[in-house]
């Protein structure tokens, strides 16, 4: 059996694995793999905690609801109020007593978004797009309190790390 990859450890010592997973688990990274494919296996075999790993086909209307909830904090109190679909996908969003209309284009736009809209809020957690493994999107929704350590190391390949670098403080 071969040597768990180096990042299990660091992301369990960071308390960011769901459960520590069995070593002859199927999916699991290899020693030597890149940390950014590391990430992606991770995700997608639900052991990132905070991962999501999302079918290419799933709408952002429909993505809105469980990434909210996995951002956690004041980000579960954001309510779409209303969904138009032409000419482009429209979403009208509440959050406090702020109403905004956002033209979403794809999974990726509904994540700049919410980052946005929250990156004040300390408590909730920034969305980090890993890529895309297996036909989905794999999101890791990254306690604001580790985002340093992970846009130095995992997720410096992010393809949204620059919007989360601005998230650090």
């Amino acid at each position: 059996m071969a040597p768990p990859h180096p990042l299990l450890a660091a992301l369990a010592e960071r308390k960011l694995l769901r459960q520590p997973p069995p070593q002859d688990a199927e999916g699991l990274p290899r020693r030597g793999e890149p940390e950014a494919v590391a990430l992606l296996k991770l995700c997608h075999a639900r052991l990132l905690e905070g991962g999501l790993s999302v079918a290419l086909d799933v709408r952002p209307d429909e993505l809105f609801g469980p990434l909210v909830a996995q951002m956690g904090g004041a980000a579960r109190t954001v309510r779409v109020v209303d969904v138009r679909e032409r000419p482009a996908l429209e979403l009208t969003v509440s959050f406090r007593e702020h109403t905004e209309r956002w033209e979403v284009e794809g999974l990726e736009g509904l994540v700049h978004n919410l980052n946005s809209l929250l990156a004040e809020e300390r408590e909730v957690r920034a969305v980090a797009v890993l890529g895309e493994w297996e036909d989905a999107l794999q999101l890791w929704c990254v306690p604001r309190a580790q985002l340093g350590w992970a846009l130095r190391g995992p997720l410096a390949g992010a393809h949204n790390s620059r919007e989360l670098a601005k998230l650090v403080r």
